[in-house]
């Protein structure tokens, strides 16, 4: 489904991905792991089209997207949720989630479906986003997203500032999401929330992949874990 093959990309001048290469297959949910600086918000920022490679190529469902604008990769089927929320703050929850409304060929996603997923979305639908905690803004944006029916959804450290019982139960809708179908690519810090989701890992230090593998297979590399995991 997502084929990146040697992308390099810059900030300005700085150059921050190195010739990385990796694919997401349909129906996998895959991680992208490492420290903070390891270049993985930058790689998801390179597929969206908000930080374009200068070199490499990137491949969605066989079409060549890199060039392409945000709003293009969006329609075509690829979902971000950012690891900054960014939901309306002065549109009720429902509001926020009607407003990505997509139809696709196969989509699940309505806001039925959602409020079963989310149900504590469906008890504040009539709140703006300004009166939402931070894991109900997390759960929001999730929500926003899949009601773009996405093919690929891209998860930016959807963990981040998460209280441990919210991060578990945010742990438990993503499994949901999966289950239905959705293909995943993480990229998150907490690599137990990370690997409990995904099926194959890529483990990303200084802009470069410095393991690709299963999950078993990282858990019984304790060279890769503690160099560029600590753990």
């Amino acid at each position: 489904m997502l084929e990146v093959k040697e992308i390099h990309t810059y900030y300005g001048t700085s150059h921050i991905l190195f010739g990385i290469s990796f694919e997401v297959n349909k129906g996998e949910a895959v991680c992208l792991l490492g420290r903070n600086g390891a270049g993985k918000t930058t790689t998801f920022r390179s597929i969206i089209g908000l930080t374009p490679p200068k070199q490499g190529s990137i491949k969605f469902m066989n079409q060549e997207i890199t060039g392409k604008p945000p709003y293009q990769i969006a329609q075509m089927g690829i979902g971000y949720v950012p690891d900054t929320r960014r939901i309306f703050p002065d549109l009720t929850v429902k509001q926020n989630i009607l407003i990505a409304r997509r139809e696709r060929p196969g989509g699940v996603w309505d806001l039925d479906r959602i409020y079963t997923l989310f149900p504590k979305l469906k008890e504040l639908e009539d709140h703006l986003g300004t009166q939402l905690s931070g894991g109900e803004q997390q759960m929001l944006t999730v929500a926003r997203t899949l009601m773009t029916n996405p093919y690929l959804l891209l998860l930016d450290e959807p963990g981040e500032g998460l209280a441990p019982l919210v991060v578990k139960a945010m742990q438990e809708q993503l499994e949901e999401i999966k289950k239905l179908g959705t293909t995943m690519l993480i990229c998150e810090h907490n690599v137990g929330l990370a690997t409990a989701l995904s099926d194959r890992a890529y483990v990303m230090d200084k802009g470069m992949i410095r393991f690709h593998g299963t999950i078993e297979e990282l858990r019984k590399n304790e060279e890769i874990r503690k160099k560029y995991l600590m753990i």
